[in-house]
């Protein structure tokens, strides 16, 4: 019987280790993460993209004399075209790198995500490249955001909370 080289002893006995051996053996080498920082940066940057959106929608009111509930639904629109097209330029990405959560929280994120993966995927063609690739991420947001209404809304139905004008 051949003698097991050294080699294979050692992929043996990184086989057999368990998570805590592998955290301990690999924590000298994982850098830090600044929490303090990259919570302050994220606050910042969701915050600032909070404000241009209240922006909007008051420049929608002033302007077109919309209210505030008319004003809303083309403000996330401007909002979701802003980001797609900064996406487009690779401008989002950089932003959300510095940024990190604070980007990906409001609706600006989401319509990066999408965004990014009809990007990626836009050789492969339009139906199964595209169609088929952009809702791979965002598609469990959407599910998931589906369901959560629908269920509120039967909720909302059996306490009679909801429906009808006032």
């Amino acid at each position: 019987m051949p003698a097991k080289s050294k080699r294979s002893g050692a992929k043996q006995r990184i086989a057999s280790m368990t998570p805590k051996d592998y955290e301990k053996l690999s924590k000298p080498y994982v850098p830090s993460r600044p929490v303090g920082k990259n919570c302050v940066r994220a606050f910042l940057t969701g915050g600032l993209i909070c404000v241009i959106g209240q922006g909007i929608q008051e420049a929608f009111m002033a302007i077109f004399g919309m209210t505030s509930k008319e004003a809303a639904s083309p403000t996330v629109a401007l909002l979701i075209l802003i980001s797609v097209i900064l996406t487009s330029f690779g401008i989002y990405d950089k932003i959300a790198q510095w940024a990190g959560a604070g980007t990906a929280v409001p609706v600006t994120g989401f319509a990066n995500s999408m965004c990014s993966a009809a990007l990626e995927h836009r050789s492969e063609g339009l139906v199964l490249g595209v169609g088929g690739n952009m809702f791979k991420l965002a598609g469990s947001v959407i599910v998931f955001g589906t369901v959560a209404a629908f269920i509120v809304g039967i909720v909302y139905a059996l306490m009679g909370l909801g429906g009808g004008s006032h």
